[in-house]
Formats: structure tokens, sequence, C-alpha cells
């Protein structure tokens, strides 16, 4: 199902450019998003999307929407919002969600609520939807959602708090109150998935899309 960005699209912000045409947006203030693409060679233009997410999964819901949906659903409001103020431009929208037990988890409060949310998880799986879509002149062009399912070991709180103290601030940024890229990997009794969608980008149906959508981004830069 696609998605009408309306009141919950608010104004794009620009964040940085590596001095690229800015043929191509990635609409996330995500630093791992950023590396990732970074790290494919692409050249793009960053932006902050102002959306509000929790309008959207509200009225996603409502609707009876599931959490691969919402993911997408969101990704799509992120890539229109830049879009509206470049429809120039091709715009990467992102974003990613978690079911455990039926139930969708937003970022932790504070430590105490990642802790309990970690040890609520000990012995079970839960899945991520990362969903990607890209945004030219203010319509949708693509869009994907990936899913992996992780699967906890059982653990002692003693063992999540050694491991929140070596994650962190950085554990805050996290939708699941992990990071398979730090200490938390410990944590993990078995992975199903492509990793980039775990950390939050299906990149590899992406890059195929944008060969298409934009070849220019993977020439090299001047």
């Amino acid at each position: 199902m696609g998605f009408n960005c309306e009141s919950a699209c608010g104004k794009a912000r620009s964040v940085s450019n590596r001095k690229s045409p800015a043929m191509l947006i990635l609409a996330s203030k995500s630093t791992t998003r950023k590396s990732l693409l970074e790290n494919a060679g692409l050249r793009f233009s960053v932006a902050s999307a102002g959306v509000d997410e929790r309008e959207i999964e509200q009225a996603a819901l409502t609707r009876g929407e599931n959490r691969a949906g919402l993911a997408s659903l969101l990704a799509q409001a992120k890539a229109l919002a830049v879009s509206a103020m470049t429809p120039q431009a091709l715009v990467i929208g992102a974003d990613q969600t978690i079911a455990f037990q039926d139930q969708g988890l937003h970022k932790p409060l504070d430590r105490e609520d990642a802790a309990e949310r970690l040890m609520a998880m000990a012995g079970k799986s839960h899945q991520l939807h990362s969903g990607v879509a890209l945004a030219r002149g203010g319509k949708i062009v693509w869009s994907t959602v990936e899913t992996a399912v992780l699967t906890f070991k059982s653990f002692t709180r003693k063992t999540v708090d050694r491991v929140l103290d070596l994650e962190g601030e950085a554990i805050f940024d996290s939708v699941a109150a992990y990071r398979l890229e730090g200490p938390s990997i410990r944590l993990f009794e078995s992975i199903e998935g492509d990793y980039f969608t775990i950390l939050g980008l299906p990149l590899l149906p992406l890059l195929a899309a944008l060969e298409q959508h934009a070849p220019e981004s993977f020439e090299p830069g001047s």
C-alpha cells in the first residue's frame, strides 16, 4: 500500500553534502545507513526527513497494517517528505520496525527500559522488518521490505548489564535495544536473514534498484 504524504510529513532539513550533484539523497539521519552507502561507493547527499512517525504508525495500525507494512509506509513517508523539497532528485527513504509476540517495540527510553526489554526477549525470537523506498518528483518509484528473524540465548540480568555497560549511549539509537555490530551480538543464539536488513537498510535490492533509477550515483566523483 502506498503512502500519501500530508500532515505527517514535515519540512526536510539538509544535514550534509559530499560535494556530489544532488541527484541522489538519503532521507535519514542514521549514521549506519550513511556508512553503508558510502562503503558501497555511491555519490549522494543526506537530508533529515521531518515526519511524524508515531502519527503514521497509529493511522497504519488502525487500518490493520502489520509491522512489515508499517516499515514500508515509514520508508515511503521519509522519501516523499524530502522529494517534495527536491523533486529533481531521487530520494532514498528507509525505516525499520520490530515485532515481538505480535507487539511492536520502539527505541528504549533509558537503560532500565532496555534491560527489561532484553530480559523479556531472552530465549525467544522476534522479527526485524526493514523497509526502503525510492521517490522522485513526489512519487514513489520503487519500494521493498525485507525481514530477518533473530533468536536470543537464555541469559541472566548480569549478562545484560555487562553488555549494556559496553554498549553505552549507542543502545538508545536502536529500535531493538541492541546492536549486532556491537557487544550485543553475544546475546544471540541464531540469526536468519540478511545482515544489511538487520542494520536497517536492505542494501542488495536497493543497489539493484539504483542501477536502474540512478546509475550516475555509481560513477566516481570529481
